[in-house]
């Protein structure tokens, strides 16, 4: 079952969270680990979390799950994200990614750019939400590329990528024709990374 304190600050409503997560902000910009850090400051910093608790069988991906229809995951990995290639350094994290599944409230960017205040706190928070906006997806060619492919899940999804001082930034959700979206994801990223990754999502 999942803890109470998580299902609080990522599954319910994220207007609750001001006064629902003062101690897991605070220990967010007390102690980080982010992309360009080695992974064993990484894997000790996912360990002491108090949001993410992995259990003891866990390091570098996390999965939480309160019922079949909501859930969270969370994962730190030396590859960069898109495609994956030859990489030299394989001690070294490229990107960290929180994935959600809420099939109760439904997913939006509001949601996942709360979630990445309740992870990280208020220093990368302020880094993405002043970050500039590189790309958006889809564009009118991209979804009538889609429809004449007759792949609706390509046509579902809308993302953005961000370059912030810091970090680059990549969000997405899979937002149907009707209804509500799902499921979504936010990465953060080397900003090393960001050019390959937009050449990939621009192409695919």
């Amino acid at each position: 079952m999942l803890r109470k304190p998580l299902l609080n600050l990522l599954i319910l409503p994220f207007s609750l969270l001001p006064w629902m997560c003062l101690d897991t902000l605070l220990f967010a910009n007390q102690a980080q680990a982010l992309p360009g850090q080695g992974t064993e400051q990484v894997g000790a910093w996912i360990k002491a979390h108090p949001t993410l608790r992995p259990h003891h069988n866990e390091q570098f991906f996390v999965q939480k799950s309160d019922t079949a229809a909501q859930r969270f995951t969370f994962q730190a990995s030396v590859l960069p994200p898109g495609k994956v290639g030859f990489i030299r350094n394989r001690s070294q994290i490229r990107n960290e990614r929180l994935a959600m599944y809420d099939a109760i409230n439904g997913m939006n960017f509001e949601r996942l750019q709360e979630s990445l205040r309740v992870i990280y706190g208020l220093d990368i928070y302020q880094d993405f939400k002043n970050a500039q906006v590189v790309y958006e997806y889809p564009n009118q060619g991209a979804v009538n590329s889609a429809r004449f492919a007759k792949t609706p899940i390509r046509e579902a999804l809308r993302g953005e990528l961000r370059l912030g001082d810091r970090y680059a930034y990549w969000m997405e959700v899979a937002q149907p024709k009707t209804g509500k979206a799902f499921t979504g994801q936010m990465t953060v990223l080397l900003k090393s990374d960001l050019k390959k990754l937009e050449a990939e999502l621009r192409t695919r």
